[in-house]
């Protein structure tokens, strides 16, 4: 099965609410070796003018695989994970996530292109918090090889 060109423009429910943790906020700095003192201690974030720790701009990731499992458990879309390549990733940030949002995300499908027997699909994460206020969108490009790749 190919990748469904009618997922261009679906809009995927939000997700649960989630709850961004010190400690995880910690673990994730670590993993990416964000070393700065905003990323772990509570002080020197809010030396910054921050409520808590700051997450590595990368963590919106985090977030974004919630609405990425959407996408790939979509039973029309034609996208086998044994097949996908995360190709490309960029955040268009409002406000720095911190220790203690709330966050919820909304997965949009916003391009399907060929590319030689497989497809690249873009999508856009608008995540936003417990106000509804926009934090962070996350762009992923997912490269499906073919079936035959």
């Amino acid at each position: 099965m190919s990748v469904n060109p009618e997922l261009v423009g679906r809009v995927f429910p939000p997700t649960a609410p989630y709850l961004v943790g010190r400690e995880k906020v910690r673990e994730f700095a670590r993993a990416v070796f964000a070393t700065d003192p905003q990323h772990a201690d509570p002080a020197a974030a809010q030396a910054l003018g921050y409520p808590d720790i700051v997450a590595p701009p990368t963590f919106a990731m985090v977030i974004q695989d919630l609405t990425l499992q959407q996408l790939l458990a979509e039973p029309d879309a034609g996208i086998a994970l044994e097949r996908t390549i995360h190709a490309e990733q960029r955040f268009a940030y409002s406000r720095p996530i911190v220790a203690g949002d709330e966050l919820r995300a909304t997965l949009t499908v916003t391009g399907v292109r060929a590319v030689g027997k497989g497809a690249m699909v873009t999508s856009e994460a608008r995540v936003v918090d417990a106000d509804g206020a926009h934090v962070v969108t996350a762009t992923s490009i997912l490269l499906i090889g073919g079936e035959d790749a």
